[in-house]
């Protein structure tokens, strides 16, 4: 693996390449070391070498000191807001960290409630990581191991439901594809806290969190958003012990930012107020 520290404007692993892109370049953070720590870390636990590539020599030798001394940077605290520049239309200005989502198709939602847990690649499909990590969706080349965990991204972000699209259309979506004819997933929503402190509880230095195998609902679920159009089909298989925590809105929105906008100002309305929100 490499890990191509530049101005890239948005971090993403892909192709075995994690472009890795610090908010104030060539300026690094603590935290932003910590994450680059997390992931040679969670590289070499998978049998895998990693090493950097990075233009700016001030930086490569920050980071490097950083990776020589992990124990200081290992607990760091966890920031309220994560800038992103490439995410320059984002309403909350980065990525805000007190919740974390995932986002699945439609498809799937039945088994999940019925389940009532969310499962890895690996066990809701039955199938292995090997298998998985060949089909012609995994764009991003994703390595076997990543299908043992269920993904996570911080809660206003909208690159969960971008990758709900990608996987319906079976291509990267399009600028119309994520307005005019996007279609959202739902989204699980959970406390950082909580995922931090589970005990299948994983970092690979790139997500906010990861759990392996599978991650109960009743136990752990904050809230969950459908959209509306949905509703009538949920609404008779929801489990008794997860309704209160399931809602459903319409999608007015004009692009795939509106829409994570609106949901995550729901989830902080009944963060604020739980009984104000009616099912």
């Amino acid at each position: 693996m490499v890990v191509n520290i530049a101005n890239h404007g948005g971090s993403i692993v892909w192709d075995g390449i994690y472009y890795f892109a610090p908010c104030d370049y060539p300026n690094i953070s603590d935290w932003e070391l910590r994450n680059i720590i997390l992931f040679f870390d969670y590289e070499k636990r998978h049998n895998r070498k990693t090493k950097i590539v990075c233009e700016d020599d001030d930086l490569l030798a920050t980071v490097n000191r950083a990776l020589a001394n992990p124990s200081l940077y290992l607990t760091v605290p966890k920031q309220d807001l994560i800038a992103i520049p490439v995410c320059i239309n984002c309403k909350q200005g980065g990525c805000r960290t007190d919740y974390l989502c995932h986002t699945t198709e439609i498809k799937f939602l039945e088994s999940i409630l019925k389940c009532g847990k969310l499962l890895s690649a690996v066990n809701a499909r039955n199938k292995t990581g090997e298998e998985l990590s060949a089909e012609s969706r995994n764009g991003a080349k994703d390595t076997p191991d990543y299908f043992d965990y269920i993904m996570f991204t911080w809660g206003n972000c909208f690159a969960g439901d971008n990758l709900v699209m990608e996987r319906m259309l079976g291509r990267a979506p399009n600028k119309n594809d994520l307005s005019v004819e996007f279609k959202p997933g739902a989204r699980f929503y959970f406390l950082y806290d909580d995922i931090a402190n589970h005990k299948d509880y994983a970092n690979d230095g790139h997500h906010p969190a990861k759990i392996k195998h599978e991650l109960s609902l009743f136990d752990y679920l904050y809230c969950c958003i459908i959209p509306e159009s949905h509703r009538a089909t949920f609404e008779k298989i929801a489990p008794l012990n997860l309704a209160d925590r399931i809602f459903y809105i319409e999608n007015d929105c004009n692009d795939i930012l509106e829409w994570s906008e609106k949901v995550y100002d729901l989830v902080l309305h009944y963060g604020r107020d739980k009984h104000m929100l009616i099912p």
